[in-house]
């Protein structure tokens, strides 16, 4: 990519600022990150330590005054804030991109989705977990018809956080859009709906197990595809013995992988993309495929992970700036996983499947 780099206004240096976004922006080709928005001293100097050419901004007022000198603005704000952000920053004229959930409600994302049209802007949705390494390779295994056809997908992001740490993400008050359904639950519906289409039917089941909590830290979601394929989906923090991060069982062989990408705690490390292995899993953590006989036993043979790319998210929303190439993660495609997810809290709640 030629030319001069693309400037990028950061909104947010919490946990999604600070270990996802910023790194990525920072090493992405084609783009330069401009300024950091966080009313934080602690997190001003961090952000100062860490790019030491960034600008500042205490608040977003001050980002969209300046809308002019930038180029993109990305919004890994608290949940509650990406709508009413989103919608400051497509009417100041620029291209925006949301973290998930882009939005509490399916109608809302719509409403973005619209607004960025008219203004003739990108507006897209930082679904990264697209991106993992075992969704890659299992998406991989699907288009070569190694599986068969396709009959139930299980897939999993459990942790063992018996004590609540607190913040909005796990706030019972629902203006903070909290809870594991918005949170990790945006994640694994949004790879069941990339992977097999759209949902007919959800059924949930969402608890508030520990104590002091106020959210739902353990939940289950079943979607029925259109397709007839079978999606169970676990998002819990209450996990004592973690599953298997996917099982997935076709007419023709099964696929059980165990572990989590990479990426993220390398990420946290402070492990920038670009460095040699980047992405890369060790061999003992490949999953397997076969039949008749379970994984952790030897049945099936090792199925070598292809390496986790986060950094592609924001190649493809350089890309699509620059060059009007796709947008990787629309927000009518977010709007669909939410559809789901509305679904699923009225299921919970009401003890009963609900159709789309």
């Amino acid at each position: 990519m030629t030319g001069t780099p693309l400037r990028v206004g950061l909104v947010g240096y919490g946990l999604a600022g600070s270990v996802f976004h910023a790194p990525l922006i920072a090493t992405t080709e084609g783009l330069t990150l401009d300024t950091v928005v966080t009313s934080n001293p602690r997190r001003q100097e961090q952000a100062r330590a860490e790019f030491p050419d960034v600008r500042l901004a205490s608040g977003p007022d001050e980002l969209f005054a300046r809308a002019g000198e930038l180029d993109l603005v990305v919004l890994a704000s608290p949940n509650k804030t990406h709508v009413p952000l989103a919608t400051a920053a497509l009417k100041a004229g620029l291209p925006v991109v949301v973290d998930k959930p882009i939005a509490g409600t399916a109608a809302e994302a719509r409403d973005l989705a619209a607004l960025a049209d008219e203004r003739g802007l990108l507006l897209s949705v930082f679904q990264n977990r697209r991106w993992d390494n075992d969704f890659l390779t299992l998406r991989r295994m699907i288009a070569e018809g190694e599986l068969g056809d396709v009959w139930r997908f299980e897939s999993r992001f459990e942790r063992w956080r018996p004590q609540p740490k607190g913040g909005w993400r796990e706030s019972g008050d629902p203006a903070e859009i909290g809870g594991l359904l918005y949170d990790l639950g945006s994640h694994v519906v949004d790879q069941a709906l990339v992977l097999f289409g759209p949902a007919t039917q959800v059924y949930a089941e969402a608890v508030v197990r520990r104590t002091g909590a106020e959210a739902d830290d353990d939940t289950f979601i079943a979607l029925t595809h259109a397709n007839g394929v079978r999606s169970h989906l676990y998002v819990s923090a209450t996990a004592a013995q973690l599953g298997p991060r996917f099982r997935v069982l076709g007419s023709r062989a099964g696929y059980v992988k165990y572990g989590l990408d990479p990426q993220e705690a390398a990420l946290r490390e402070g492990t920038r993309p670009g460095t040699e292995g980047w992405g890369a899993e060790n061999d003992t953590l490949w999953g397997r495929v076969g039949s008749g006989e379970s994984p952790l036993t030897g049945g099936g043979r090792p199925v070598p992970t292809l390496p986790g790319d986060y950094p592609a998210y924001y190649a493809a929303v350089a890309a699509a700036l620059r060059d009007g190439a796709p947008n990787p993660v629309t927000a009518r495609e977010a709007a669909d996983a939410l559809d789901v997810l509305e679904a699923a809290r009225r299921s919970a709640r009401d003890g009963v499947a609900v159709p789309l």
